[in-house]
């Protein structure tokens, strides 16, 4: 909303929002709107303010949301992102090889989601773990800095434990001071074209005595995933890192559904 100077003709302009009434994107759009630039929601709620405003758009169908801390919206809009990225693709010189690669990995990630949802005790082992620590750190590199963050945001909301997500490869810009015995990192390591550089983080954090636990589709990680398309991790991390959040809040003895000073939908800027 405010930076003036980014429009151009040629531009689309993507609205995401779970409830479809967040007050500060509906600002943005109407901002976008006045200079005549296309805009394309995706959203989960038919029928709301976002639904409405935008030229097109898709819903993502995840469902009602009861819980404050939306999760279920967030692999549902990265598969619909996803979609709509092959789409461009096919405008974009994507080859039918690697458009292939995609969907056919794309199309496994239900069962392989499942194999997360099985590994469930493992999760529940790490969360007894957390519970206990007043910090902590989540890391990674590529497409897992988004998924650090989302894990952070998650962790903190229902377990009211500080926590930080950081690009791992920024780690030693400040945050490596806060490491110790009593500051854990969880780190998302899958071998995505990174695993070497994430696995050196690893061996930094320890050697300061700061405890590390790894998430991966490599044998002997704290939490095993399912090997995957590179690019398609982060819907198995991020199931991860939100079943993580619960089960820490769960031992906590923290309302999930309803953390304090929060609000289901921001309608306020």
């Amino acid at each position: 909303r405010y930076q003036k100077n980014f429009y151009s003709d040629d531009m689309v302009v993507l609205a995401i929002s779970q409830s479809g009434e967040t007050a500060d994107t509906i600002a943005a759009l109407k901002e976008v709107q006045k200079k005549g630039i296309m805009t394309l929601g995706v959203v989960n709620v038919p029928g709301s303010s976002i639904a409405n405003m935008t030229d097109a758009g898709v819903y993502t169908h995840a469902g009602s949301e009861i819980g404050v801390a939306s999760t279920k919206a967030f692999t549902a809009q990265m598969s619909a992102l996803f979609m709509i990225s092959l789409l461009i693709g096919d405008h974009k010189n994507l080859s039918v090889i690697d458009k292939r690669q995609y969907i056919e990995a794309f199309g496994k990630l239900r069962n392989q989601i499942q194999e997360v949802l099985d590994n469930e005790d493992a999760i529940k082992h790490l969360a007894a773990e957390l519970k206990d620590y007043d910090h902590t750190f989540f890391l990674g590199r590529y497409y897992q800095v988004p998924i650090a963050y989302e894990a952070s945001l998650k962790f903190k909301e229902i377990t009211y434990i500080h926590s930080e997500a950081y690009p791992a490869g920024e780690l030693k810009h400040g945050p490596l001071a806060l490491i110790d015995p009593q500051h854990p990192s969880v780190l998302f390591a899958p071998e995505d074209g990174m695993f070497d550089k994430t696995i050196s983080v690893y061996q930094e954090v320890s050697a300061r005595g700061g405890k590390v636990y790894t998430v991966s589709n490599v044998e002997g990680s704290d939490i095993v995933i399912p090997k995957t398309h590179p690019i398609l991790y982060p819907f198995l991390t991020v199931i991860v890192s939100q079943l993580l959040a619960y089960h820490t809040a769960k031992l906590l003895g923290r309302e999930i559904d309803k953390p304090r000073n929060l609000a289901k939908s921001v309608t306020v800027e």
